[in-house]
């Protein structure tokens, strides 16, 4: 039975992206724990975030006019952490689907080299091949010329 080649890049993508949500939760963390990132990393975002939806959401109902409340700061900055959380794995996840793409690319480049590198060696033989054949029947064409300059033998 014949194994295919170990797919250590995509267990390695698989890592990666497991490894993504761990990483988000400990952003996340510090991003609350942190009144710097809390003020103006995660909130903006946050506010932003509940300002578009509240939004959208009156608008579906048919109210136009509404004014939207902007979110407590607790409340912005445990938003603004999710998302930031988010983003990251999102973010991750997306790395490593152009990664992979990059690394299919270049397969799937180095593979047709390798073609174009075999097509040109065949058509070289082939060219080669050619020229024999040629110079044989040439050679041919001389030794019938010789044996019919003989002169035909009698019969006794």
């Amino acid at each position: 039975m014949v194994v295919g080649a170990f797919p250590i890049a995509k267990l390695l993508y698989l890592g990666v992206r497991q490894m993504s949500k761990p990483v988000a939760n400990r952003i996340k963390a510090g991003a609350r724990r942190s009144d710097f990132f809390k003020t103006y990393c995660c909130m903006p975002p946050a506010q932003l975030y509940h300002w578009i939806e509240m939004r959208t959401k009156m608008r579906i109902m048919g109210f136009k006019g509404a004014s939207i409340k902007p979110l407590n700061e607790e409340a912005a900055a445990e938003l603004g952490a999710e998302l930031l959380g988010e983003a990251v794995v999102f973010l991750i996840g997306g790395g490593c689907m152009v990664l992979e793409y990059s690394r299919q690319a270049a397969n799937a480049r180095r593979k047709e080299e390798e073609l174009n590198e075999t097509i040109v060696s065949l058509q070289t033989q082939i060219a080669e091949l050619s020229l024999t054949t040629e110079t044989l029947s040439a050679q041919l064409r001389e030794v019938n010329r010789v044996l019919l300059s003989f002169p035909a033998p009698t019969k006794k």
